[in-house]
């Protein structure tokens, strides 16, 4: 097993993957007391070739590895990839690419929704990963041979996966499908949320435009307070205090006090006085200025109804062509679909209304029904 711990030995594997047309990649981290993921070893894998990076090694550089992400002659393999893209993104500025998700790809196959790798690696190679070091502390040096054996496998039965599903995917002209699904993974826009959008995050508990603009504002500053504290967002204030001070404006520390899922004291500690000037900051806003409150529309009468007729048509469809039915249409599409033929969802764009979407349209039409035939339901046309 190969451990690399030296920027030049980094630098000497990196340029032997890059003589590849792909490599699997994975990341083991730690954000249980951070904001920002503690990144602690990176696996690497060619077809013929594999190596752990130890990131945490004093001294190493790790420009030679985001060289390869950003290397476009280099497919990318991940398993599950938005964590480990998000990684990448945040310490080397970059996302790789060209990128290629097998658990995406698995859901096209037909291999379910959302399938677990130790899963996949045995529906499709036959072999067991050891789960018993799931839970490691990757940031405890050393790491065991069983620590190591275990990281490696994510990459290693990868390169076996990747083969297999791309075989596939080319055998049933469905690489279009995954591509199209790897836009969103390889958009910044995916990993760059601005801190002024960070109540987007939280639900909408509020009904008054004052108390939206609150939302916003505080949101905001526990958003900042946790990147530039480095602690998780809950360490800074629960969504449920942003959701009371939203509703109760409190203006002085002892209006903080009074706030029930504050914790005991926060208004005596030094963030108290920035957390009152981003509610401050919102009650300052002309009244004219304020942010609207979204309204849920009202849908159309049958709706209902026609949302579950679609969920049989999406069981049907996903069935009969082996597509995993949550990589085609969510729920909330199905309802949006259900209340407009002009629905903005992904389900009547691209592959998916080829495959789903004009048959979802043609039903509520008329121009086509659902029947029992032969013990199982069907698709009927109508003339």
């Amino acid at each position: 097993m190969k451990i690399i711990k030296n920027t030049a030995s980094l630098a000497e594997a990196c340029a032997e993957f890059a003589k590849h047309d792909f490599v699997t990649v994975d990341t083991e981290f730690l954000r249980e007391t951070t904001f920002w993921p503690i990144l602690c070893l990176i696996q690497i894998a060619g077809p013929d070739d594999e190596c752990i990076v130890d990131p945490m090694a004093e001294g190493i550089d790790l420009a030679p590895f985001f060289e390869l992400m950003a290397d476009e002659s280099v497919v990318k393999v991940f398993h599950a990839a938005r964590q480990d893209v998000e990684i990448i993104h945040n310490l080397g500025g970059l996302i790789p690419k060209p990128l290629f998700d097998s658990q995406v790809a698995a859901m096209v196959c037909g291999y379910g929704d959302s399938i677990a790798y130790n899963m996949l690696v045995a529906k499709i190679t036959g072999g067991q990963i050891d789960k018993s070091s799931r839970f490691t502390d990757w940031a405890r040096r050393p790491l065991t041979d069983k620590q190591l054996d275990y990281a490696l496998a994510d990459v290693t039965h990868l390169r076996d996966i990747y083969l297999h599903l791309r075989a596939d995917l080319e055998k049933q002209s469905r690489t279009d499908w995954v591509n199209e699904e790897m836009m969103v993974l390889t958009s910044a826009e995916t990993y760059d949320l601005p801190v002024e959008k960070a109540w987007t995050r939280l639900k909408m508990r509020v009904r008054k435009p004052v108390d939206l603009a609150v939302m916003k504002s505080v949101a905001q500053w526990r958003e900042q307070e946790a990147r530039d504290r480095n602690v998780p967002r809950g360490r800074v204030m629960k969504d449920d205090a942003v959701y009371e001070v939203a509703q109760q404006h409190p203006r002085d520390t002892s209006a903080l006090g009074r706030l029930r899922a504050l914790p005991r004291g926060f208004e005596n500690s030094r963030f108290a006085d920035s957390l009152l000037e981003a509610v401050e900051t919102a009650l300052a806003i002309p009244k004219d200025d304020l942010p609207k409150v979204p309204r849920p529309s009202r849908s159309p009468e049958g709706t209902g109804a026609a949302t579950e007729m679609l969920k049989v048509l999406l069981k049907v469809v996903a069935e009969q062509h082996g597509v995993a039915s949550k990589v085609i249409a969510t729920v909330d599409d199905l309802e949006k679909i259900a209340a407009s033929d002009d629905a903005e969802v992904a389900a009547l764009q691209g592959w998916r209304l080829e495959l789903f979407g004009k048959q979802a349209l043609e039903l509520k039409r008329g121009d086509i029904a659902l029947g029992f035939e032969d013990r199982k339901i069907q698709v009927i046309e109508l003339e």
